[in-house]
């Protein structure tokens, strides 16, 4: 009986898998941001008390507000009218909304025609309709204090600083491209991603001064033109000379400028910039070049005169800082230190004094981010892989006891926006199975109302069949991956196998998240009789500092052991052919293809290596001197990785791509190593996409994965 009741369901779900539609190459590419894209709220957010979001559709077009305790809602303002108050401020209309920031739950303001207006929601005398500010075409890096109505931007290389809606002041005068102010610095390694720094009330200016001066050109060729034009960009090799940053602080009243006093080589870097509550002291992070001693000062805003010392941090390997302070709103002589100090990234509570009060989370898993707090309750709200390393759920944490309460009712991926005053947050989430939920959540009471559910728009598409593995690496460490079997698999029959795979530092692929085979072109080549294969080694993020830093020293080698661990359990399956496997990666993946083909050439019989580092000295200095130290002090790991002297060892086919403007791994790696497949008569397929930078994307990524596709074919399925 059972065999025909398990005979029935197998032809029941062979017809429905039969009447699915397969993925057209373009919809495996952009289709989860064009027409297979998850529905959304537009711009949900909180307005102060309210959430509101945008409705915009063929029968309105309108910006609804919500109350989240009785849920009743309202139109805050119509586009209509919108264009209506623009036009009596003789500005020209809009046929979408912009970006909606809001002020409080009766004022937004939007950036139109290089101004600023400010929208009223509930007219009253006090308040109107009107251009707050604005600024000069050209103008970057705009950084705005709203409160105080003041506005901070470069133009030409230099900084400016005034009231919006006033002629700002040029503050600085050096005349130079190479240098910089106002910018992120340290080709944004350290969590750094901007260069302006506000004080809380907009007393004062905090910006970041680099002078790359000293640090080589490196020319980028635009082909589009006749002749070429090359422009140099500045180009910090591993091992060579760096750039020197410094942090300026601009007070508006006086209009004087300071330089912190930091003290130490000028190649050193600075992060983790923090202004006290009081705006009296500046909070800098000052780590070594050699990325494993930090120094956590504390500065006089008003003249730059080091005040203490705060905290060191100290690692045989390295130290990463990621973050900056966090002040509670209502302890401002106590702040929150992130630290990886135990293994796991994880919050410490300081006082200003240097005194450590108490570790407040801790545990075999890692805090994703701060995304607010409740005063009421002393708790601090966040995100974390407390349930799971392949999942980001949230929690609340007592600042005092240190007792944790998950706020996640489904487990899975969340992304939350907290109420200014800690009581509500709106959860946006979803899972393998589950595209898009979201819901409005009181803090306290755990409390939940669903606002949205996104429909599957892949429910018509047919999908790999996607099962989760844990697998282990050589020395028991627990790795996880992802198999993915066509939707009509045969257990009978043989299939060929592509790998994708990235594992290196700050990224994972293996994660809770829609689709559940995380990727729509996985899912194509499963259409087309793949059996896909992905799997986050040690090297890959979200696992804690040791499994991170495990392959320090020797980028290549563990990951290729955990690698090969996946492919030996590929090679287990019955119904894998092991004489048709491919590999495919990009940037370090492609550095994690090339060094596969080459070091171990009886694996794979293709692969496809796109914008990969093919020796770590011709690569940045902040990110390859942290994993790699320098060449002279790692001399036997920089050799080992090298590939150049490797190209001899190929036997399967492999295709090398590369974008000619690419200003993160320098095209200048792959065009070396085709020098060497010449001087040593080795073949290599090898593409270029001009005038794309590191990755390939927009329209042509569609080109790309297609090239990528057919070249898999011709090896693996002739």
């Amino acid at each position: 009986m059972r065999k025909w009741i398990f005979l029935l369901l197998l032809a029941s779900t062979l017809t429905a898998t039969a009447q699915k539609r397969k993925l057209t190459m373009t919809e495996a590419v952009l289709g989860l941001s064009s027409n297979l894209a998850v529905k959304n709220m537009k711009q949900l957010k909180w307005s102060g008390s309210k959430y509101a979001y945008v409705v915009s559709n063929e029968n309105e077009n309108v910006i609804m507000q919500v109350d989240p305790l009785s849920f009743e809602s309202e139109v805050a303002i119509s586009l209509e009218k919108m264009n209506k108050d623009l036009a009596k401020l003789g500005l020209k209309p809009l046929k979408n909304f912009p970006l909606i920031e809001w002020l409080d739950d009766q004022r937004f303001y939007i950036t139109h025609e290089n101004k600023w207006i400010q929208f009223v929601v509930s007219p009253s005398e006090s308040m109107r309709t009107d251009i707050i500010g604005q600024f000069e075409d050209g103008s970057e890096h705009i950084h705005v204090h709203m409160s105080s109505k003041q506005v901070a931007y470069v133009k030409d290389f230099q900084l400016y600083v005034g009231k919006m809606d006033e002629s700002a002041k040029k503050i600085t005068n050096d005349r130079q491209a190479n240098i910089l102010y106002g910018t992120s610095v340290h080709r944004d390694e350290f969590g750094i991603s901007e260069g302006l720094f506000w004080s809380p009330k907009g007393n004062a200016l905090a910006f970041y001064r680099m002078d790359q001066s000293m640090v080589e050109d490196y020319p980028v060729v635009d082909w589009s033109s006749t002749p070429a034009q090359s422009k140099n960009i500045k180009y910090p090799f591993s091992g060579r000379t760096s750039h020197q940053v410094t942090l300026g602080v601009y007070q508006p009243a006086t209009q004087q400028t300071i330089y912190l006093k930091t003290t130490g080589p000028k190649d050193q870097y600075l992060t983790t910039v923090t202004w006290s509550p009081d705006e009296k002291y500046i909070y800098l992070s000052i780590l070594n070049r050699d990325q494993n001693h930090l120094t956590l000062n504390c500065y006089d805003a008003k003249n730059g005169e080091l005040i203490r010392t705060i905290l060191e941090e100290k690692h045989d390997k390295y130290v990463e800082p990621q973050h900056a302070l966090y002040f509670m709103k209502n302890q401002t002589d106590q702040f929150i230190w992130w630290s990886q100090r135990d293994g796991f990234m994880h919050l410490y509570l300081y006082k200003t004094d240097g005194r450590l009060i108490r570790q407040i989370t801790k545990g075999e898993w890692l805090v994703n981010e701060i995304i607010g707090e409740h005063e009421a309750g002393n708790e601090l709200l966040f995100t974390s892989t407390k349930e799971s390393p392949l999942q980001k759920n949230v929690y609340a944490v007592n600042i005092q006891t240190g007792v944790i309460r998950s706020l996640s009712s489904v487990k899975g991926n969340h992304q939350a926006m907290v109420r200014p005053d800690g009581k509500y947050l709106i959860d946006v989430y979803q899972n393998a199975s589950m595209p898009r939920n979201i819901e409005i959540v009181n803090t306290q009471t755990k409390a939940e109302k669903r606002i949205f559910t996104a429909n599957n728009p892949l429910d018509s598409v047919q999908l790999a069949a996607v099962t989760n593995l844990e697998l282990l690496a050589q020395d028991g460490t627990k790795l996880y991956a992802k198999l993915m079997l066509p939707a009509e698999f045969d257990a009978t029959k043989k299939y060929p196998v592509i790998v994708y795979l990235y594992n290196g530092p700050h990224v994972q692929l293996i994660k809770d998240g829609f689709p559940a085979s995380g990727n729509l072109w996985y899912d194509l080549l499963t259409q087309k009789g793949y059996i896909v294969f992905v799997m986050d080694g040690r090297g890959s993020s979200n696992r804690g500092h040791q499994f991170e830093s495990a392959i320090h020293r020797q980028l290549g080698t563990l990951e290729m052991q955990d690698q090969l661990q996946g492919v030996n359990y590929l090679k287990s399956l019955p119904y894998v052919d092991a004489q048709r496997m491919g590999v495919h990666g990009w940037s370090y993946g492609g550095f994690m293809t090339t060094s596969l083909m080459l070091r171990h050439p009886e694996v794979f019989q293709v692969g496809v290596a796109g914008g990969p580092v093919l020796d770590w000295s011709m690569y940045e200095v902040m990110y390859t001197e942290r994993y790699m130290d320098t060449p002279e002090q790692n001399p036997e790991g920089y050799k080992a990785n090298v590939l150049f002297d490797k190209v001899k060892n190929l036997k399967g086919k492999l295709l090398m791509i590369h974008g000619t403007d690419d200003d993160v791994v320098v095209w200048q790696h792959s065009l070396r190593f085709v020098k060497r497949c010449v001087d040593e008569g080795v073949p290599l397929d090898y593409f270029v996409y001009p005038g794309h930078p590191h990755n390939v994307r927009g329209k042509d990524r569609v080109h790309l994965m297609q090239k990528i596709t057919d070249y898999m074919d011709a090896v693996l399925k002739p």
